[in-house]
């Protein structure tokens, strides 16, 4: 979650919501990545997306089946559909988002009994850390 942390705070200093992402299998990240969708003018450039990207071209396959997605934040509902599409095993994430949660907060998409893939969630890493970027962005916007 750590490595995420840091992901969060490139995207911090480019003015960016502060969500970083990285995927681990088998012990090592083959992907790390933080939100661009200012950056890219690109609506779908959520730290997820770009990491499960980033993943599917490492490893040569878009089943990301051994793979664990660290997230600061909750999955939104479009990042949980990418991550169930991955076949992405394990998702861990700091803070929850009871604004746009797509895993836990507002709706249960990575444990859909009926759909053809559920996910592991493990929530709450390093959630004070997490939650904290976010706040101090969202705080340094409103009085800009």
């Amino acid at each position: 979650m750590k490595e995420a942390l840091e992901e969060a705070q490139k995207a911090y200093e480019l003015g960016e919501v502060p969500v970083g992402a990285v995927i681990v299998v088998d012990g090592e990240i083959i992907a790390r990545a933080y939100n661009i969708k200012e950056t890219t003018n690109d609506p779908t450039a959520h730290a997820e997306i770009v990491a499960i990207r980033q993943a599917a071209n490492a490893l040569g396959a878009w089943r990301l089946t051994d793979a664990t997605l660290y997230i600061t934040k909750e999955p939104c509902v479009m990042c949980c559909g990418a991550i169930i599409n991955a076949r992405i095993k394990r998702v861990v994430y700091g803070c929850n988002d009871s604004k746009g949660g797509g895993a836990l907060s507002l709706y249960r998409i990575l444990q859909d009994p009926r759909l053809n893939h559920q996910v592991e969630i493990k929530h709450g890493i390093l959630e004070k850390e997490c939650r904290e970027i976010l706040q101090r962005f969202f705080r340094e916007l409103r009085n800009q």
